[in-house]
């Protein structure tokens, strides 16, 4: 009997959907999605996850890294959401959003971001982006300062020292070759989900150069690093807190570059620290 291929892809789906809860239980994830929105700015598109305190009027906005996508981010999600709404999203061709026709640079996707902040009609957001996600965060913080009270850089890229794909690459294996079985399951899952055009989003992620925005930035700034962090080290990270003017600086000990994915509890602590303290903290 011949097999319906209408049949066979849904199949195929429900065996995925399968997957990815159990990789959710396994690392400890929600396996419930919270409200998800897909929302369109300028041809690309970013699918958000929303949680928490929908009373509070205080919005975290989670920008991560190259490879990855939402779904790391949920253990800070779930640390940060009694504290306000926190929304993850999915940049364009990652996670679960849809590849874009051309492959955005970190400025397009900024300006995508900054849309979709102004979309959610909360008000300026603490904007966190982690790794790559810093790059976009950045931006958004140049180029759209309304939209961002508060900006948080984890792991910043990328060290000006070392802007080459082979360089960056050995920088992260080494760094992964210390990470616990958690951050390589849902690291191997998001790469996967990256596609196949991951060499031109890693090249769109090479050619900006953040080190020329940090000294535009007039919104409040935290620089956060993981002791260990060989894809960001701690010279370049004292660089760029420096660049930013009146930026502060966090390191999580014993921790490296996914320090929000293996255990995201001492970063979140200095998150909500940096964000609840008064203007000009010591």
């Amino acid at each position: 009997m011949p097999i319906d291929p209408s049949d066979a892809r849904d199949a195929v789906a429900d065996l995925a959907e399968a997957a990815d809860r159990a990789i959710d239980e396994i690392t400890g994830l929600p396996t419930d999605d919270g409200d998800i929105e897909e929302f369109t700015y300028a041809g690309a598109t970013l699918i958000a996850e929303r949680r928490g305190d929908e009373t509070s009027r205080r919005t975290f906005v989670l920008v991560h890294g190259i490879g990855m996508g939402r779904k790391v981010f949920g253990d800070l999600a779930r640390r940060l959401q009694d504290h306000g709404v926190v929304i993850a999203i999915d940049q364009p061709g990652y996670g679960m959003a849809p590849e874009p026709p051309r492959t955005l640079t970190m400025e397009r996707t900024a300006d995508l971001v900054a849309a979709y902040v102004r979309h959610l009609n909360r008000g300026p957001v603490v904007l966190l982006g982690h790794s790559m996600g810093t790059q976009v965060a950045t931006e958004v913080a140049v180029r759209h300062p309304d939209t961002v009270a508060h900006l948080v850089l984890v792991a910043p890229t990328v060290d000006r020292r070392h802007r080459h794909a082979l360089s960056q690459l050995a920088r992260l294996a080494m760094d992964l070759m210390r990470e616990s079985p958690k951050v390589l399951l849902l690291g191997a899952r998001e790469y996967f989900r990256a596609g196949p055009n991951l060499r031109r989003k890693m090249h769109a992620m090479l050619v900006h150069r953040p080190e020329l925005s940090y000294p535009q930035i007039t919104t409040a700034a935290l620089v956060v690093r993981g002791e260990r962090d060989r894809v960001s080290p701690a010279e370049w990270c004292a660089e760029v807190a420096a660049a930013i003017p009146g930026a502060y600086e966090a390191e999580v000990l014993g921790h490296g570059h996914e320090t929000l994915i293996r255990d995201a509890e001492p970063a979140a602590r200095e998150i909500l620290d940096f964000v609840s303290a008064p203007p000009g903290r010591p």
